[in-house]
């Protein structure tokens, strides 16, 4: 291992559900839980507020509600996240070369590599300095864990939490490690940490000096070395700059069962298409196609083809998606459909796109020779379909137009034509409830209600957390005015929700200050100092928590 703690790990703080408070000035310092909103939906990320009740990530949704009821529920807006993950991968890459991104909101640095750190002081000076970078730019804060391997420097970071530097020196990492229950190790999991437990090791500690010929009796021999090794501090592992992929997927679970299988089959087609997209995004194209089915009892089927070579062509993927769905069961329903591509490449075979084209053909001549008359599902609705549009058309009567029932999402952005910028509060009852407010308004903005067909009403695309200047125009004063900010709410004016009820006025600013790097008071979070008491979308006190 090295002799300074020169590999950094960082991991922004709540991230899904700080962004949400950041952007929401109603939101700071309220309990606020990011995810799935349906039935069968699960916890993305929620903030140290609704923490404190217990919520916690990949907990069902369901759960996390009857633990905090009154906490704001919030579908993720992941176009926002990904432009902020991109600014803060931007200002890690500044440090080196070698960046290895987990995910939108956590990556390894080896500060090394790019000449920033080379002893411990040189390397809590590039940890502060980012730390500070990060809030400038995005206005929201990440931990920062300092260490001499990836292993250490990652668990630095979860006790750094949240918002704060922890650097763990050269030569201490066992007696750090030593008292720490043994799920601080990657890799243990509940059922490893169990098995552990019965064997009378609780501790990194304990682990270390079980040896390893007792940890291989006990969990094998691969996981049983490496486990060994890990509890000595030992892990050599290297930033990878690039981590090479090795499929592509995308599924979906919904809110209930799937019976129909017209639909089943529409929907295996509709992520067939996002795969690829997918896929291509990426630069890839793949030989084996897989589906994945759970059904209503939970039982996961997988089927999988591989084709003569690789494709990117969407016509091929669901084609083959199509014959593998064929030869599974779903009887009783489907609760989760998933496609995916393997055995990826960066190149195609130009073959497979004229078998695509001929099968497109063949089925065309096919429908072409096909009589008129057709029976089946889905020939009764189209029948159905047209029957009732032509009872739409009688004479003497307007066509009739077809306006598709438009969906808000709790969480998501609109603009109003004249109230300005917002977000969903909720939907329900032929009506929406938006909040008038952006990241730079003062206070907490107005909420209204309206018809959820209101033509004033359409989505909007996010505003960004820090607003970026504008150029002045030569010549001109320098500019003191921000980004337009909706009006304060009139006074006497009642605002309600979507069930109708009248709402009480917002209570004040939210708090959003900054506090001094390394500092962790108690019942603060990343956005300011908990509420007390249950509030509309607010909490209890809060506790850091990881």
């Amino acid at each position: 291992m090295r002799s300074a703690p020169t590999i950094l790990h960082l991991d922004m703080d709540a991230f899904f559900a700080s962004a949400e408070q950041a952007s929401k000035p109603s939101l700071r310092g309220k309990a606020v839980v990011v995810g799935g909103l349906g039935p069968r939906g699960v916890v993305a990320t929620a903030s140290y507020e609704a923490r404190v009740f217990g919520v916690r990530s990949a907990m069902p949704m369901a759960q996390a509600r009857r633990l905090a009821p009154n906490a704001a529920y919030l579908a993720p807006r992941f176009s926002l996240y990904r432009s902020i993950s991109d600014r803060v991968m931007a200002l890690l890459r500044a440090l080196s070369p070698l960046v290895e991104p987990l995910s939108l909101d956590e990556a390894f640095v080896d500060l090394e590599a790019g000449g920033v750190a080379w002893d411990t002081a040189s390397a809590r000076r590039a940890g502060e300095r980012l730390r500070e970078d990060i809030r400038a730019v995005t206005g929201l804060t990440g931990s920062v864990g300092l260490a001499a391997s990836k292993m250490l420097a990652k668990i630095a970071s979860e006790e750094a939490k949240p918002d704060g530097l922890v650097l763990i020196t050269p030569g201490t990492e066992r007696e750090l490690l030593a008292p720490m229950p043994v799920r601080t190790l990657p890799g243990v999991g509940p059922a490893t940490g169990d098995h552990l437990r019965r064997a009378g090791i609780t501790t990194v500690g304990e682990l270390a000096g079980a040896g390893v010929d007792e940890l291989v009796r006990l969990v094998g021999k691969a996981h049983g070395q490496a486990l060994h090794a890990m509890a000595l501090a030992h892990d050599e592992r290297p930033v990878v700059a690039e981590r090479e992929t090795k499929s592509v997927s995308v599924e979906d679970t919904y809110d209930v069962d799937i019976h129909d299988r017209v639909r089943i089959r529409m929907e295996v087609q509709r992520l067939a298409d996002r795969c690829v997209r997918r896929l291509r995004a990426g630069g890839h194209s793949g030989r084996t196609i897989q589906l994945k089915v759970r059904r209503y009892d939970f039982s996961t089927l997988t089927r999988s083809e591989t084709l003569r070579g690789p494709t990117d062509d969407p016509a091929v993927v669901q084609e083959a998606a199509a014959r593998l769905l064929e030869g599974v069961d779903t009887t009783g329903g489907v609760r989760l459909l998933g496609v995916g591509v393997s055995g990826l490449a960066d190149f195609t075979q130009e073959d497979l796109f004229a078998q695509a084209a001929q099968a497109t053909q063949e089925v065309r001549a096919t429908e072409e020779a096909r009589p008129a008359a057709h029976t089946g599902p889905a020939a009764e609705e189209a029948e159905a379909g047209a029957a009732e549009v032509a009872h739409r058309s009688l004479p003497g009567r307007e066509p009739a137009v077809e306006r598709p029932v438009r969906r808000w999402t709790a969480g998501h952005d609109v603009r109003h034509a004249t109230h300005g910028h917002g977000w969903v509060q909720g939907s329900g009852l032929g009506r929406v409830t938006v909040r008038f407010e952006t990241p730079y308004s003062p206070v907490p903005g107005r909420v209204r209600t309206f018809a959820v067909d209101d033509a004033d009403l359409e989505p909007a695309d996010p505003l960004p957390l820090v607003p970026e200047p504008e150029p002045e125009a030569e010549g001109s004063e320098p500019s003191a005015s921000g980004p337009p900010v909706p009006e304060p709410p009139e006074r006497g004016a009642s605002e309600r929700d979507a069930a109708g009820r009248e709402l009480p006025e917002p209570s004040g600013p939210g708090s959003s200050g900054a506090r001094p790097h390394g500092a962790r008071p108690h019942g603060a979070g990343p956005h300011g100092p908990a509420a007390h008491g249950p509030a509309a979308g607010g909490s209890g006190p809060e506790r850091p928590a990881a």
